[in-house]
């Protein structure tokens, strides 16, 4: 397959004036980039403890993100609606949780995991990371592991973008263009754009992560797969009967959300293509992998969980937008059949990854999260006692903000809901008419959102800002959902 990447290379040249006219913007975008790349290489100066990178048993480890796939899209978790045959696989000889929670939305998500702080911190606009930050994958990288990042990009920086952000090798969609994604996609590779008449976009990212995994068997590596399904287009996928290998795409329409049911269907055969692979190379028990995904199903999406009838949040910090599966699996290291009921958010990401190979975060890095490694391994721990969210789709000084444990939820505009009963939060509690147990609950979840009075960062915008009508900032606590 690597060869066929490179066949495709050769012959992905177009040479129509628009191709020609959008290569010299880029290349002018690319120099800016790379001025930009470096001065900020300068500033961040990753000092991360040594490791010794011969270590034979340091895991590797996979990250992989679905992109619009809430809570209720996954069997085991009670939905209905969808056959995951592999992910309950993952779920049943590994660990589940039942309270994982991501930002409402595609970049946000992206930003916070990636640099295991929240959005007050250092989330400028939908579609950029802040090139001075420092992620996982550059932590990883110094400390000696190969690192590999495969799926959807959407953070901007160009095609030196992902390579500044600490990974070795790339194949992504949404980078420097927005061709179609799913049939005959257009995506950049290691610097290069492709394109692949024929091909079937989530077949090429996940070929391109199965082939890392052979050719880095003996040394530790991180793969991070931000997947391309099953966000829409709703779209035939290749096992659909209506599949069409010389559709050009159906753009961004969210018509036809009956395909959704095939695409988080193949979204499950490509997690077990990666699992699969892993076992072929002999890797498995030496494997952490984690599965998640972004945010909530699109509003367009209705599903099935426990015999009930469920819309779709994305964009809404409500449970819908915002409750996501989280499985991890490691043979040998997790137990199998874990149902976890803490609370984990997005930020505890970064620690998990990194403390899991080992590696202690720069001295200089203040994260937000706190790694579940130790409950991955089965220990006695603190867990979460509230998750924190500051969200604001297109950024600015001020956002949706709150605070929340598996119960209650209090916002910063001083709203407070019992999410456990009212999960889509209809009717706000009445403050002063609260019960002994609803009313401890508030004064310690105010205790806690004071915790981030003030701390909103404005950082300065890094790149030519293109705003878009679809890019508008919607009304408050009604944020829409985007790429």
């Amino acid at each position: 397959m690597f060869s066929a990447f490179k066949d495709h290379t050769r012959l992905a040249i177009i040479n129509s004036a628009h191709r020609v006219s959008f290569k010299r913007h880029m290349q002018i975008r690319i120099i800016f980039y790379s001025i930009l790349f470096a001065a900020a290489a300068i500033v961040q100066l990753i000092d991360t403890p040594p490791v010794d990178a011969d270590q034979p048993d340091r895991p590797n480890l996979i990250f992989i993100m679905a992109d619009d796939m809430g809570y209720e899209c996954v069997e085991v978790n009670g939905g209905t609606s969808y056959k995951t045959p592999r992910l309950n696989q993952l779920a049943d000889t590994g660990m589940r949780f039942t309270h994982a929670y991501s930002q409402p939305i595609c970049t946000p998500s992206r930003v916070e995991l990636m640099t295991g702080k929240y959005n007050q911190r250092n989330y400028i606009r939908f579609g950029v990371l802040d090139p001075a930050q420092t992620t996982f994958a550059q932590v990883l990288k110094k400390a000696g592991y190969k690192t590999c990042i495969a799926g959807k990009w959407q953070l901007e920086g160009g095609l030196e973008g992902p390579h500044h952000f600490g990974f070795d090798e790339y194949c992504l969609w949404q980078l420097t263009r927005r061709p179609s994604r799913y049939p005959s996609p257009g995506l950049e590779i290691n610097g290069k754009e492709v394109d692949f008449p024929g091909k079937y976009g989530p077949d090429i990212a996940s070929d391109f992560i199965c082939d890392f995994i052979k050719r880095n068997d003996d040394q530790p590596f991180l793969v991070y797969y931000p997947m391309i399904l099953p966000h829409w287009p709703f779209e035939p996928t290749p096992d659909s009967e209506e599949w069409d290998p010389n559709s050009q795409g159906a753009g961004g329409s969210q018509k036809h959300p009956e395909y959704f049911v095939d695409m988080v269907n193949y979204t499950d055969k490509m997690v077990g293509k990666i699992i699969d692979q892993l076992d072929a190379s002999g890797l498995r028990e030496n494997t952490l992998v984690i599965f998640t995904g972004d945010n909530g199903t699109a509003t367009s999406v209705t599903s099935m969980i426990y015999g009930k009838s469920f819309q779709g949040g994305k964009g809404s910090p409500t449970d819908a937008g915002m409750h996501v599966p989280m499985i991890a699996n490691w043979p040998g290291t997790i137990s199998s059949g874990i149902v976890n009921e803490n609370l984990v958010d997005f930020t505890d990401i970064f620690p998990t990854l990194i403390g899991t190979a080992g590696v202690a975060p720069p001295d200089d890095l203040e994260l937000d999260g706190k790694s579940i490694l130790p409950q991955l391994l089965g220990k006695n721990t603190e867990p979460r006692e509230f998750i924190y969210c500051w969200y604001a789709r297109n950024g600015g000084k001020t956002g949706d903000e709150f605070v929340q444990n598996k119960t209650f939820k209090f916002y910063r505009d001083g709203q407070y809901y019992n999410i456990a009963n009212d999960p889509r939060e209809k009717t706000p509690l009445d403050v002063n008419s609260l019960n002994p147990r609803a009313q401890e609950n508030l004064t310690s979840l105010k205790q806690a959102l004071s915790k981030y009075d003030n701390t909103r960062v404005m950082l300065p915008e890094p790149y030519p800002k293109q705003v878009t009508p679809a890019q508008k900032s919607p009304k408050k606590k009604k944020q829409k959902n985007s790429q």
